[in-house]
């Protein structure tokens, strides 16, 4: 019973070694190293796009939010008066009056 176990154990270890074996041996063929080069070139290509497509998204994604943070209306003037200033959470306006649906 002994003999038998470790005679399969054996026959396991050396089928897997001959399967191991031949697949080295085939990268290593003319065929098996075209193979590999061309599935590199393969990868490489779709990582490339992969980087186009999220470059592409984030600067949209940053062209929006710089858009919504310089949006609204703006003065350049020599005497600063109603100018607007622009820090990072966006213009800081003073206290305004609604004059809407006002009559004068």
């Amino acid at each position: 019973m002994r003999g038998a176990i470790w005679f399969m154990a054996g026959a396991g270890a050396g089928i897997y070694a001959l399967v191991r074996g031949r697949r080295a041996a085939e990268a290593f063929t003319a065929d098996g190293l075209r193979d590999r080069a061309q599935a590199l070139g393969v990868g490489a290509r779709v990582f490339r796009d992969e980087l186009a497509v999220g470059r592409a998204e984030k600067e949209l994604e940053l062209r929006e939010w710089i858009e919504a943070r310089t949006a609204g209306p703006k003065q350049i003037g020599a005497t600063g008066v109603g100018q607007q200033r622009l820090g990072l959470t966006g213009p800081e306006n003073e206290a305004q009056q609604n004059t809407e649906g006002s009559t004068p």
